[in-house]
């Protein structure tokens, strides 16, 4: 008879999982012996919480489940931060993790720590498996879940005794698609004549849409419409066919260019909005302004918020939705392009100094923008730079600039692009770090040179946590607490086998971008970069923004 930990490995290769992420355990070593015989690649990672970033980006690029593993209490407990990354992120993750026995307490309370109540308040589920029989209908369950909207992690705990005790086998429950309603047709109904009555419509793209399964029909949309259209910072490129649509990304949540055409709309549809991310406009309450009306077309109703409270709700399977609501508007809209004339502005605006004789954030974005294909994939850390690419970095093709704007957090970056890069070995995937959040996951390099991926970290090199000194300067506050020194990042990169360039002088970095690429394996770029524009362009330039365009005339 198969024991727990068998019935477990069967039980994720019904799941179609080829890969897991981790650190195992002494309490996990008959899952690691019967990982060794099945068909699942055991991914080696050195650091527990890398090990669940791995994982969860894989279900962010997918759409199905990334799976990581870990011990018991500090290895579980390691996978934290990453259960809440892909808890606001909405990524579909299934983390296993050990325990000491059940049955019986040899140990006492060595290493315990009731990992379920912990991660209960972070995930969708969270449950310890008590018996092996019930080990395939919980893993059904718990791949379902994880996958299902509103998609996110689930914990799995498998104590040692369940793992290795024997069972009858209860047979495998085969995965089958969950099939997702369309919204209503007086939902539909309700949006299509407030779009079609509208003077200035708008179209905001968010982080929802970024699901694999829903871009093409969301493209259709925009097209179909002939609605001008801006992104969050995580829906970005979610319309591949709409760019001479496209209006800007909001990195900001006021005052930015693009919000010349957020404040002129009086009618705003937000598509996969999820109130997660950082405002991306904020909506007034009624007798503050005369704001526009909001659509809000997703899969799971609005979360009300103070910032945000839509007026109707089409809710249902994104595409398909979109699909019928553009049927109903196509070729009905008479004022769909009204705030079309803002855009060559807006984005003049934005693009302005990207070209000049220093290594300004614009500089940087520029210039990675022209190394990078269509479809290659830029994973960034996070800090102040991850503002300049959200608004600056054109894309054309989904989920190809990997940013967290929910949770936000340091370190996910290096692991987010060795997962890239080992789904798509034939593009060019890039890790964006600020020096802060790269040494807070810097080991993986190990990682990514074992997994022989190709990959290019990039090092953005500033001596300090710069997106909290940046706004410690803005409040007026003395600069303390918020610097430090580096090792030599090329000698650390050689350390591990990896190949190290320094970029001393702006026109040196396409060229060693491209150099590094070329080259193949992993290769570190450090750069310095010039920080000043952050005060300059994000603080005094836009606080006396002139619009790009007249304000229309009244009667």
């Amino acid at each position: 008879m198969p024991k727990g930990a068998e019935l477990l490995v069967a039980a994720l290769e019904n799941e179609g999982v080829e890969r897991i992420f981790g650190i195992p355990g002494e309490e996990n070593l008959d899952v690691v012996e019967a990982l060794r015989k099945s068909s699942i690649e055991l991914v080696l990672t050195r650091h527990e919480q890398a090990a669940a970033f791995m994982a969860a980006t894989y279900g962010r690029l997918t759409g199905k489940p990334g799976v990581c593993l870990t011990t018991l209490g500090p290895g579980a407990l390691n996978l934290t931060t990453a259960a809440a990354y892909a808890q606001l992120g909405a990524m579909p993750m299934v983390m296993i993790t050990g325990q000491k026995g059940i049955l019986s307490s040899r140990q006492a309370q060595f290493q315990i720590v009731d990992i379920v109540a912990v991660m209960k308040p972070l995930t969708k589920l969270a449950r310890q498996i008590v018996s092996p029989a019930t080990v395939p209908t919980i893993v059904r369950e718990a791949f379902r879940i994880a996958a299902e909207e509103r998609p996110g992690p689930v914990l799995l705990e498998l104590p040692e005794d369940i793992a290795v005790m024997e069972a009858a086998n209860p047979g495998l429950i085969p995965p089958h698609p969950v099939e997702i309603p369309l919204a209503s047709e007086a939902a539909l109904e309700r949006a299509a004549q407030l779009i079609m009555k509208a003077e200035r419509p708008l179209v905001m793209v968010g982080a929802a849409a970024s699901r694999p399964r829903s871009t093409s029909e969301l493209a259709q949309f925009v097209v179909r419409s002939r609605i001008p259209y801006f992104t969050t910072q995580m829906g970005k490129g979610t319309v591949p066919g709409g760019t001479e649509l496209y209006m800007g990304t909001a990195a900001l949540s006021e005052r930015d260019y693009v919000h010349e055409a957020i404040e002129r709309a009086d009618l705003i549809i937000t598509i996969g909005h999820d109130t997660v991310e950082k405002p991306p406009f904020i909506m007034k309450a009624r007798g503050e302004s005369d704001g526009p009306k909001v659509i809000h077309i997703g899969y799971q109703p609005a979360s009300v918020e103070q910032v945000y409270f839509p007026q109707v709700e089409v809710i249902g399977d994104l595409g398909p939705s979109l699909r019928l609501l553009a049927d109903r508007v196509e070729g009905k809209i008479p004022n769909a392009g009204a705030l079309l004339p803002l855009r060559e502005g807006i984005l003049a605006r934005i693009a302005a100094r990207a070209t000049e004789a220093r290594l300004t954030p614009q500089r940087l974005v520029h210039d990675i923008r022209q190394v990078m294909p269509p479809d290659g994939v830029l994973a960034l850390d996070n800090g102040m730079y991850k503002i300049w690419f959200a608004r600056n970095y054109r894309t054309q093709v989904a989920n190809t600039l990997l940013l967290d704007n929910a949770l936000a957090t340091m370190g996910a970056g290096l692991p987010s692009a060795i997962t890239a890069a080992l789904l798509y070995p034939g593009r060019r995937v890039m890790a964006v770090c600020g020096d802060g959040g790269f040494m807070m996951n810097s080991q993986e390099l190990e990682t990514a040179l074992r997994l022989k991926v190709n990959l290019v970290v990039l090092v953005i090199e500033d001596g300090a946590f710069g997106m909290i000194r940046w706004k410690q300067a803005v409040d007026e506050f003395a600069d303390y607490g918020m610097t430090f020194t580096n090792p030599d990042f090329v000698k650390y990169a050689e350390s591990y086998g990896a190949k190290g360039t320094r970029v001393n002088a702006p026109e040196e970095l396409k060229p060693a971008l491209e150099a590094a690429f070329a080259g193949g394996g992993v290769h570190l770029v450090v750069v310095l970069i010039d920080y000043s524009e952050n005060k300059r362009v994000l603080v005094d330039e836009l606080q006396k923004r002139l619009p790009v365009l007249p304000e229309p005339a009244t009667a």
